[in-house]
């Protein structure tokens, strides 16, 4: 029988591996160390590191970003952005986030999973968004949810993977208006 306290160190090892080295140069050695765990204890749980990677995604994935319910969809849109926005912005997530990201440009197999299990969920925040909005009248029929998604999320990624830096001032405000003015139109 698997130690669920060692799973769950392994686990930590494993992101905290994935921000400091990257995916290439991580080791299951280097995870086993970390974790204070023997390699055999990995491999036990995992064939291999992509296949621990690739759990580990699924696992954070699954546990998703809370639903907002304020009543409006501006109100939605804020309390995503604000959400996404202290995700992406935890030191592990801001570095292991991209890392996943070029990884997948390279894997096919990766690329696939990080696919998988960020955007084809049907019942993902964005399909719950949407669908709420289109029942209050807010949204037309047949608005799509991954452009809503593309609108929302898309320029706040941007802005703390790509440009980094703190978001200026009223950021998420303005973003907020912008998307719901997108989605609107």
């Amino acid at each position: 029988m698997l130690r669920d306290d060692v799973t769950a160190a392994i686990r930590t090892a494993v992101f905290e591996e994935l921000a400091e080295t990257g995916f290439a140069r991580m080791s299951v050695e280097g995870i086993a160390r970390r974790a204070g765990v023997g390699k055999t204890a990995v491999y036990r749980r995992w064939k291999s590191k992509l296949a621990l990677v690739l759990d580990l995604v699924t696992a954070v994935a699954a546990q998703g970003l809370p639903v907002p319910r304020t009543g409006s969809l501006h109100g939605d849109v804020r309390a995503l952005l604000e959400v996404a926005a202290h995700a992406l912005r935890h030191p592990v997530a801001s570095r292991v986030i991209p890392e996943l990201l070029v990884e997948s440009a390279r894997n096919p197999e990766m690329a696939q999973a990080v696919k998988a299990v960020l955007l084809d969920s049907r019942d993902g925040v964005a399909a719950v968004v949407v669908r709420e909005a289109v029942a209050r009248g807010e949204l037309p029929e047949g608005t799509d949810p991954d452009r809503a998604l593309d609108l929302i999320a898309g320029p706040l990624y941007w802005r703390l993977a790509v440009v980094g830096g703190d978001l200026p001032e009223g950021y998420l405000d303005g973003l907020a208006v912008s998307a719901v003015a997108a989605l609107t139109a």
